[in-house]
Parts: structure tokens; sequence; C-alpha cells
């Protein structure tokens, strides 16, 4: 049986770490050890405790940092595409590609959606993927 991808991106502000804590839970609960958790690999953030907190709970993790980041041992990506130099289209290119490998998309904010939530989101539209936005 294949893992169910979450992806849970969002705000480097967000910082509500029990919402996203109960969240990882919530899925653990549902769907034991078939549930993959995917996040931006950002350092702050929702990215931060989505990664925390399935790791926290044993939960397979996968992540998608922009090209100018270096590559680690949880990118679903090869090495190849890390280390690139800096450029803002980084951000929407691992966006696109976060969102194709999810099965659904949740985006935690503190209360507006960013521009990099956007992005990602107008992705998930464009694919028909399941998404849902918690604030707070």
């Amino acid at each position: 049986m294949e893992k169910t991808k979450v992806a849970i991106i969002g705000s480097r502000e967000y910082t509500n770490k029990i919402k996203v804590q109960e969240f990882v839970h919530q899925l653990k609960l549902k769907f034991k050890d078939n549930v993959t958790i995917i996040s931006g690999g950002a350092k702050y953030g929702a990215d931060k405790y989505a990664k925390r907190f399935a790791l926290d709970f044993e939960l397979d993790y996968k992540e998608f940092p922009p090209y100018h980041e270096p590559h680690n041992m949880y990118c679903v990506l090869d090495s190849f595409h890390y280390n690139r130099p800096y450029n803002v289209g980084n951000y929407h290119s691992r966006n696109k590609k976060l969102v194709e490998y999810s099965d659904m998309i949740v985006a935690f904010v503190p209360t507006n959606v960013t521009n990099g939530t956007k992005s990602a989101l107008k992705y998930a539209e464009e694919l028909e993927k399941n998404f849902v936005i918690i604030k707070g």
C-alpha cells in the first residue's frame, strides 16, 4: 500500500507549534505508518514544525528545499538539483514539485496567506489537489 503524502507548508512566521503537533498526531492516528509528511525544508515556521513532529512521531518525512539550498538526507530530489545560484524562482519551482509529489496540502498561516504559500496553493488548484488553510 502506497503511503498518503501530506504536505505541510506555510508561513515562516507561523509559531503555533501545538496546532501543527496536534495535526501531525491526528495523521499518525488516522494513517498509522502509512503517511509521509512533506515540507519545503524551511528552518522556521510551519516547515520547521512539520519536520520536528513528523520525526518525533516516527513518521516518514521528505522535503523539497529550494534549489539554492544544500541537498540533505530528507530530499526527494537527487543532489544535482541543489547548491544552485540563488534565484527567487527557485521557491516557485520547489513549490510546484512539492505539490506534484503530494496527495494533499495543508497550509498553516498566522493570519493571512503569504506569497510563497499562495504560490503553492495556486499549483494545488491547477493540479486539482485537495488543500486546506489553517489559520492561527
